[in-house]
């Protein structure tokens, strides 16, 4: 079967790459030119004049349209660019991970500070975070002091990430998911800059003990 085409349900190829030049057998179409300016209803033997003169191909844009919508181009620029930009978009797309952090509804100020400061750090570094308070015995008749929590902890990290989820009760747990206020890429990319920048002040330090 071809790159470019698909199979429909009895097993025969269908192309899914539009229909060029000599390919277009219709009678007439609406002719978009170059820079996206209606030309108007052509008939298509004078849309394929004017590409050939404009030495750019007629692609038909829309088939279904009454009559065809179809575009004058250089089909062979369009697919190399459109291939480029779908490889910088897969390139660009990084997959999230969410992290998960538990907590006790009475979690003393030490234990708290040193969650808060992982939860802090997923953030930064663009993951998701999934954060849980764990109710046992009597506690479980308290949903409020989970609540607080997760409110104060939503509050301390509001630099870094935001309610994605609000806290909710599952079982004998409550669970509230915060999203980071920057993408991953981003986040990397930030901190790739950081470490080149801390690399060079400490280049120069170097240099100026010598």
């Amino acid at each position: 079967m071809s790159p470019d085409s698909v199979t429909d349900n009895e097993g025969a190829d269908i192309s899914v790459e539009p229909r060029i030049n000599d390919r277009i057998r219709v009678p007439e179409v609406r002719l978009v030119g170059p820079n996206g300016e209606q030309v108007g209803i052509v008939r298509v033997e004078d849309a394929l004049r004017l590409a050939a003169e404009a030495d750019l191909d007629l692609v038909e844009v829309a088939p279904m349209a009454k009559p065809p919508v179809a575009k004058l181009m250089d089909y062979g620029k369009f697919k190399y660019e459109a291939a480029m930009k779908a490889r910088e978009s897969r390139k660009n797309q990084v997959n999230t991970i969410i992290k998960e952090i538990k907590l006790r509804p009475k979690i003393d100020p030490h234990d708290y500070g040193t969650k808060k400061g992982h939860v802090e750090r997923f953030l930064k570094a663009g993951d998701k975070v999934k954060v849980t308070i764990m109710f046992r015995g009597r506690e479980q008749s308290r949903p409020e002091l989970g609540f607080r929590l997760l409110q104060r902890l939503a509050e301390d990290v509001a630099e870094l990430g935001f309610v994605e989820s609000a806290p909710k009760q599952d079982g004998r747990n409550m669970i509230m998911v915060l999203g980071p206020t920057k993408k991953k890429a981003e986040a990397r990319a930030e901190d790739r800059r950081r470490r080149e920048a801390e690399s060079k002040t400490d280049a120069a330090e170097a240099v100026a003990s010598e």
